[in-house]
């Protein structure tokens, strides 16, 4: 059964959304289901510019036990951890520019212990970061040091790629160079499913690779032309890459989508397709 078959026949209507699940998988599965699920915020930020309380309150009524934060919009440390606290929510990971990792490092930890988050993400690189292998390798080794700092505090640091680490650059995979020169127990990695695949790259082929590094994953879609969709209702195998999970290492699942048109009902509909995919 390929992987826009399966399900297909099968639609379930919950909270008003139908969905279908059509490219969850493959068709073999354990019958596990994923949890728990998580959002990057970043896919409902005008809502949160907007009103930041309710609408991580309508992201925990969705269904949706943890949270990604990319920004608070000046909400201190304790509001945001008071606010998970009553919305039931966890956070176990927040994205924070490599700029404010690398100048303000002291008040990063400080801030995601006081929130409680486990990870921090460095989410890209700018475009001066990324010129060369040497250039890699040099982000690489801030990073073990940054993370060694994290560590002492009890948190991980981490990395998320979009399409641009798959770019050969002098022969060599820049993602590769990032992996190969970075310290597993210093640096966790965040799969971005839509960009490795939009990279050309497979995912369990990287988890075959390198087992343990891939603490976290974004899941998003891609329909058959390139374009990022509803997750399950585009052409990745989530199922199979999922049924990886231990040797990846993966141990949250987040949905985020970019630029949804209507964020709210992409949030929804995601999470409907993402819960009843069995791995």
């Amino acid at each position: 059964m390929n992987r826009r078959s399966f399900l297909k026949t099968t639609t379930a209507a919950v909270g008003g959304v139908v969905f279908t699940g059509q490219g969850c998988s493959s068709g073999s599965n354990s019958g596990r289901y994923i949890n728990p699920i998580g959002l990057q915020l970043y896919s409902i930020r005008s809502l949160m510019a907007e009103d930041f309380e309710g609408t991580i309150e309508r992201v925990a009524e969705i269904g949706y036990k943890e949270v990604e934060f990319a920004r608070y919009f000046d909400r201190s440390p304790g509001e945001v951890r008071n606010l998970l606290e009553r919305t039931g929510l966890t956070a176990p990971a927040t994205h924070v520019s490599l700029d404010s990792v690398r100048n303000n490092l002291n008040q990063v930890i400080e801030t995601a212990a006081e929130i409680g988050h486990q990870y921090v993400i460095v989410p890209s690189l700018p475009d001066e970061e990324r010129g060369s292998v040497d250039s890699f390798k040099r982000i690489a080794e801030f990073f073990n040091r940054a993370g060694e700092q994290c560590q002492e505090a009890g948190i991980q640091l981490g990395y998320h790629n979009h399409a641009f680490e798959f770019n050969i650059t002098d022969d060599q995979v820049p993602y590769d160079i990032l992996l190969n020169n970075t310290d597993p127990e210093l640096v966790a990695m965040e799969l971005d499913l839509f960009w490795i695949k939009k990279g050309g790259y497979d995912p369990i082929e990287y988890f075959d690779r390198f087992p343990g590094r891939f603490h976290l994953c974004h899941v998003k879609d891609m329909d058959d032309s390139g374009n990022m969709v509803d997750v399950g209702e585009g052409d990745i195998d989530f199922s199979a890459i999922f049924a990886k999970s231990e040797r990846a290492g993966l141990r949250h699942y987040i949905v985020e989508h970019d630029n949804p048109e209507s964020p709210i009902q992409n949030i929804t509909t995601s999470f409907k397709n993402l819960s009843s995919l069995k791995i």
